[in-house]
């Protein structure tokens, strides 16, 4: 496996305002790409009180208004880390304090339960969408069925096109099965930079750096990341589904166990809509 670390260079057309609006999102997905082992040092600094959530980096945008909204209806408050779904659960088999695991594959949740590490198999709170996300200037112009990417594969005009690392970021995972359902893989592996997590992939894909990339849905509808690019969104059909779900570990204290029924409520359901995600049982 392979991974790509990039240096964004503005165009010298780029407007200074728009240079301005890149480097404010890439701060703000560069935070969330950070090293695991940072994460890990953070949560050591959780208590009961405030617990520490680790969450899939897909919901970076949607976890912090849910967050706020939790924090204004129930006057508790807690600290979100996000990060890739795989890293998280190895970090939890080798005992980091987190409380409440949100994972973007049920897998991870399942495995965690199976060996006895969760109160239980825990509960699906959503289900996420991939899609083709380019650049304002860039030559791909995405739509549902990548017809624009293979004809700029095919004519040599894409040279960096972002995902997330396929061995534990499971939107990497589900970007390979649609390129692979599209017959596009092969011609697009050399080609490829890895994102740590989704959220780093985003960060590559709206930069000046890459052609474009495949980066969640949750992100590409944010307003920070939707003014930077234009995006399609990729046929469920393409990918196995990202069922995302969560559970309370072992040891969740009461703050811990109010958010994770609230993530269930309404309001949290409401916020996840927003953002593109798909409630269980297929309600949008």
């Amino acid at each position: 496996m392979f991974h790509a670390v990039m240096t964004v260079r503005f165009p010298m057309s780029a407007s200074l305002s728009r240079r301005r609006t890149i480097s404010c999102l890439l701060l703000a997905l560069a935070a969330v790409a950070a090293a695991p082992l940072d994460r890990s040092a953070s949560a050591q600094s959780g208590s009961t009180d405030e617990p520490v959530i680790a969450a899939a980096a897909s919901l970076q945008f949607a976890l912090e208004e849910i967050v706020a909204a939790f924090k204004a209806e129930t006057g508790s408050s807690v600290k979100v880390s996000f990060g890739s779904s795989g890293n998280f659960a190895r970090q939890i088999r080798q005992g980091a304090p987190y409380q409440v695991f949100l994972s973007a594959d049920e897998q991870f949740v399942l495995d965690l339960a199976r060996d006895g590490l969760t109160r239980d198999d825990g509960a699906i709170y959503a289900v996420g969408r991939i899609v083709i996300f380019a650049p304002h200037g860039s030559p791909l112009k995405p739509d549902a069925g990548l017809d624009g990417l293979a004809a700029a594969l095919a004519d040599g005009r894409i040279t960096r096109f972002a995902i997330a690392n396929l061995e534990h970021a499971p939107y990497g995972k589900a970007a390979e099965e649609a390129l692979r359902h599209r017959r596009l893989w092969d011609s697009i592996r050399p080609r490829l930079v890895l994102g740590e997590n989704i959220s780093q992939a985003a960060q590559f894909a709206a930069s000046a750096n890459a052609q474009g990339g495949i980066i969640a849905y949750s992100l590409a509808v944010s307003p920070r990341v939707s003014a930077l690019g234009t995006f399609a969104l990729i046929p469920e059909q393409w990918h196995s589904p990202l069922r995302n779900r969560m559970v309370l570990l072992k040891s969740a204290g009461p703050v811990a166990e109010r958010f994770h029924a609230y993530i269930q409520g309404p309001a949290a359901r409401a916020i996840f809509r927003q953002f593109g995600y798909v409630m269980p049982g297929g309600a949008s």
